[in-house]
């Protein structure tokens, strides 16, 4: 059985496409709000992991929409939790079984019990999130044990995650993201995969 798994590139996402690839047929899909945007050095993290991808993208408008959210509430989480939750629905749509990387001790992307029932029972799929249990250093060592990662602040690591373009919206406007995210958001992408060890 196909499984659509949301990925950004980054360790959580392909640690959680890692564990559904044991039980299913994985497809990774990466959303985009431009169209043209070119997502290189996620493909590349794809094929390390050796499962397809494919990009996708969101509904024209959106990202001016969700510019607008986050300067008029003042912070992002919203915006990014409407995002997440529309990429979710939208594979939910084609997939039977829908996975990402959200973990145990994520606040934002995180979509609710509600949510999640509302999207499932509307689509008859499954919404199935692996890394719900782990906490981050739980995370961090399995990820040490099987992936080679880049890390960086936002804007400086080329992977798929909303905020770099949501970002660049509200920049648009004329207004400095930096006084709406919180400082020193690390990011990660995935630039090849380790060999198992036993240890």
């Amino acid at each position: 059985m196909k499984a659509g798994v949301l990925y950004s590139g980054g360790k959580d996402s392909s640690l959680a496409a890692i564990m559904l690839g044991t039980y299913y047929e994985v497809e990774l899909n990466t959303f985009v709000f431009d169209p043209a945007r070119l997502i290189p050095t996620i493909e590349n993290a794809a094929q390390a992991l050796g499962f397809p991808l494919r990009k996708r993208v969101f509904p024209e408008g959106m990202a001016e929409e969700m510019a607008e959210m986050v300067i008029s509430c003042g912070y992002p989480n919203d915006a990014i939790n409407r995002i997440h939750q529309t990429a979710i629905g939208t594979l939910a749509g084609e997939y039977k079984v829908v996975g990402d990387g959200t973990r145990f001790d994520d606040r934002v992307p995180m979509l609710t019990r509600a949510q999640v029932q509302s999207i499932c029972g509307r689509t008859g799929s499954t919404y199935v999130r692996p890394l719900l249990g782990y906490m981050r250093s739980e995370v961090d060592w399995l990820v040490d044990r099987l992936l080679l990662v880049e890390y960086g602040e936002t804007g400086t690591i080329e992977n798929g995650d909303y905020e770099s373009e949501i970002r660049a919206a509200i920049r648009a406007r004329g207004v400095d993201p930096a006084t709406l995210f919180p400082p020193h958001h690390e990011q990660s992408l995935v630039v090849g995969k380790k060999k198992c060890t036993n240890n």
